[in-house]
């Protein structure tokens, strides 16, 4: 039976398989504490003690994705300062699990769910610094070690349009009659069909569930760099909607440096994207803790800087 979810799980891997996996390969580790951290789209991930979590393929279209941060991850140190999973352990496909498997760096942290203005408000600078060297890094790099060009076509606006509006359909018994209006008003009066091409290496999937804050709600970590990829900024530059407040909006791209209306309207469409697929997920899940920061990331980013209005 195939997949009906772009999140059902190809494989699924239990505790039992994890650690056997595990400490099958990597002996010097056993006798350390296994706990499930959580399952994204493409991954299961295991904790190990508190030093180390071990990423897990869930579909197969996540493999040559991982194989890619095994070679990518550890070359991004010097371009980057906010901490992020760096590959340690690089575990063989085998007769009981048939993909490769990473074990990294633990990062402590917690999702950003349910944070004030002002807790996001400390985090704005360092995430534009943050983005500002990523996509410094050498694209010509990144291509040699297996990073795809924009291999989910975001620059495609017309058709992200198109599906948006098509899960607006799924969520509605899920949203209030005003909320519904909000977001077709926001969709109906997008007018590009396409975004130009453009080439920079980036995370690819940055949203509340890959990314860590501390206990002030500060960012701590970068996490899940599955779909590093060559493409538009616009993608990683979600946050500055989905993450960042309206006010501080300004400040943020004044840091990262000046990008074009274009890159603003596909960052602003990218980060009502993803939290409305989150959203989906999270129903099906029964999962209101994440459903309800879902919903708070879509009108965030539907609130325009400087008027309050949506």
């Amino acid at each position: 039976m195939e997949n009906t979810n772009i999140w059902d799980a190809d494989w699924e891997v239990s505790k039992e398989l994890a650690g056997s996996l595990i400490f099958g390969q990597f002996p010097q580790l056993a006798g350390k504490p296994l706990r499930l951290l959580g399952y994204g789209w493409d991954n299961t991930v295991y904790a190990v003690g508190n030093e180390f979590t071990f990423r897990f393929p869930r579909r197969k279209i996540a493999v040559n994705l991982l194989e890619m941060e095994g070679k990518i991850l550890p070359q991004l140190e010097e371009y980057i300062d906010i901490p992020y999973s760096k590959p340690l352990f690089f575990g063989q496909a085998s007769e009981d699990f048939p993909s490769p498997f990473l074990g990294y760096t633990y990062l402590e942290g917690t999702f950003p769910i349910g944070l004030t203005d002002e807790q996001r408000l400390r985090s704005a600078g360092s995430l534009a610094r943050f983005l500002k060297g990523l996509h410094a890094f050498p694209v010509a790099v990144a291509r040699a070690q297996g990073a795809q060009q924009d291999h989910r076509n975001l620059i495609d606006i017309a058709s992200r349009k198109d599906r948006m509006l098509g899960f607006l359909g799924e969520l509605k018994v899920h949203l209030t009659a005003d909320e519904v209006c909000v977001i077709e008003s926001y969709l109906r009066q997008i007018t590009l069909d396409q975004a130009s091409p453009r080439e920079v290496f980036m995370h690819g999937d940055l949203h509340f569930k890959n990314m860590l804050v501390d206990g002030t709600g500060a960012i701590s970590g970068i996490i899940d760099w599955g779909d590093m990829n060559i493409g538009h900024p616009g993608c990683d530059l979600n946050i500055a909607y989905s993450f960042v407040p309206p006010q501080a909006r300004a400040a943020f791209f004044q840091e990262y440096g000046a990008v074009d209306e274009e890159t603003k309207i596909l960052a602003r469409m990218i980060a009502v994207y993803i939290p409305m697929l989150i959203l989906i997920q999270s129903i099906s899940d029964n999962d209101e803790r994440t459903a309800k920061e879902a919903k708070a990331v879509i009108f965030r980013a539907l609130t325009y800087e400087g008027s309050g209005r949506k």
